[in-house]
């Protein structure tokens, strides 16, 4: 093996994380930079006071709106992925991709 082939080898694929909030069965992969410990107080108050919306911003830097209700059923779930920089959370720059099929 020559080196130049060493050296793909051993170079690392950037990663970061993705978050997904899954409502009612609905998936949305967060954008990076949103503050999932302050997402999870939001969720929880709506729930309490009866029903609230909850606004993020989802992968493709879109904004969504959940209605949160007592019976709203929300799963969160983190994984490492492979990073994007055109993921930065940033609603006035939209962009789609594969995260447009969900």
């Amino acid at each position: 093996m020559d080196d130049m082939d060493e050296k793909n080898e051993t170079k690392e694929t950037p990663t970061m994380v993705r978050t997904q909030v899954a409502v009612n069965e609905v998936g949305f992969f967060l954008a990076q930079g949103q503050d999932v410990p302050d997402l999870k107080r939001r969720i929880e108050f709506a729930a309490q006071a009866g029903g609230r919306f909850v606004d993020f911003i989802a992968v493709g830097n879109r904004s969504v709106s959940v209605l949160i209700s007592s019976s709203s059923h929300i799963v969160i779930s983190v994984e490492t992925v492979e990073f994007d920089a055109r993921d930065n959370g940033d609603d006035s720059s939209p962009f789609s991709g594969a995260f447009d099929m969900l």
